[in-house]
């Protein structure tokens, strides 16, 4: 059986189906984001979040595109060993585009404070407090060896929350079975250009425009 490659679609949603169907895929494109550049500032200023979307996610997304029209073809010719050498550059750039696109979705102008309802109940079971989970979460991602991601992931096997920090672009459910929440982006061209190499302060601002109602709808929406 051929392994089977997880992206999303423009919500969000994750998508997930063997390599083999590749041969009729529609080609991934670049999600709007859902305010303008600016939007986010003064916490992430206008430059990052161009370049951070309209050439970093890009590239991703064209990359994505170039992996999978070359596994198409190993596959129409039966080469194992291309396929087989693809994997990484599908991972690296599927993971990129997933990763992003939840991303931006988890931002809004209008975040920060706390969530409410079922996820701050579940915070809570599961860490104690929201400031227990903040800080977890924080120590997480500022803990992160180079370039990769913090998460809030949902084990629904186990009912529960958890946080889990991933290397490089390798996405969450791809890589750890739980299902993504809020993702927290720390490599060095999420914040460089505002906050140098002070990871802990960009930690410190994005709090303030976490968007709750869209992690809320993803806890909501994995549990059934």
């Amino acid at each position: 059986m051929l392994p089977s490659v997880s992206f999303c679609s423009r919500s969000g949603a994750k998508l997930t189906a063997p390599l083999g169907c590749l041969v009729s895929r529609q080609k991934h494109t670049l999600p709007d984001l859902p305010y303008d550049y600016g939007a986010l500032e003064p916490h992430i200023n206008a430059e990052i979040m161009q370049l951070h979307h309209s050439k970093h996610h890009a590239t991703y997304v064209n990359n994505l595109n170039v992996a999978e029209e070359k596994y198409k073809e190993a596959l129409a010719k039966g080469d194992v060993t291309t396929q087989v050498s693809l994997q990484p550059a599908l991972k690296f750039n599927g993971g990129g585009h997933i990763n992003h696109t939840i991303f931006w979705t988890n931002l809004s102008p209008k975040g920060g404070g706390e969530p409410k309802g079922e996820l701050m109940e579940a915070i809570k079971r599961d860490f104690g407090s929201f400031t227990n989970f903040k800080e977890k979460l924080t120590a997480v991602s500022v803990g992160v060896q180079g370039s990769g991601w913090g998460w809030l992931g949902y084990n629904k096997e186990q009912g529960r929350l958890q946080i889990a920090a991933c290397a490089n672009q390798d996405p969450l459910q791809g890589t750890t079975g739980l299902i993504p929440l809020l993702g927290i982006d720390v490599w060095e061209h999420a914040y460089y250009l505002q906050y140098k190499n002070v990871r802990p302060d960009y930690l410190k601002a994005i709090w303030n425009v976490i968007n709750w109602e869209n992690v809320s709808s993803r806890y909501a929406a994995c549990k059934k």
